[in-house]
C-alpha cells in the first residue's frame, strides 16, 4: 500500500511571492477622514498610501528622494501654471491699485 501526499488544486503562494507581486504591480490605499459638528466640517484628512518598488515609483513619476526640495511636489504642471497666472494677475491688480491711489479723488462740484 503506497501513501500519497495531499494534492492541492491551486498552487500555494508564500509571503515572498505575494510581496514581490505587490512591489512589481504596486498598490494604492486611500481614505478620507472628516469630522463634522452640526453640519459644519471642522477637519478633513486625506490619506493616500502607495506601496511599490523604487523602479515602479520612478515609472509613475514619484522620485522625491532624488530632489533636495519638496516644494511643489505632487502638484501637477497645469496647477503650477494656473498658480503662476494667478500670481501675475494679483501683481497687475496691485499695481493698478497703487496707480489709482496716487490719483486725486474728484468729487462732483468741487474744483481741485
Amino acid at each position: 500500500m503506497e501513501l500519497r501526499g495531499m494534492v492541492h488544486s491551486t498552487p500555494s503562494t508564500n509571503l515572498a511571492d505575494l510581496l514581490e507581486r505587490i512591489l512589481d504591480k504596486g498598490i494604492v490605499i486611500s481614505g478620507d477622514i472628516r469630522i463634522n459638528l452640526v453640519n459644519v466640517e471642522l477637519l478633513t484628512i486625506q490619506i493616500r498610501l502607495v506601496i511599490c518598488s523604487v523602479d515602479r515609483a520612478q515609472e509613475m513619476g514619484m522620485d522625491w528622494w532624488r530632489t533636495p526640495q519638496l516644494a511643489g511636489h505632487g502638484i501637477e504642471e497645469r496647477q503650477m501654471l494656473a498658480m503662476e497666472q494667478m500670481q501675475q494677475r494679483i501683481e497687475l491688480l496691485e499695481s493698478r491699485l497703487k496707480a489709482d491711489a496716487t490719483q486725486p479723488i474728484l468729487t462732483p462740484g468741487v474744483v481741485a
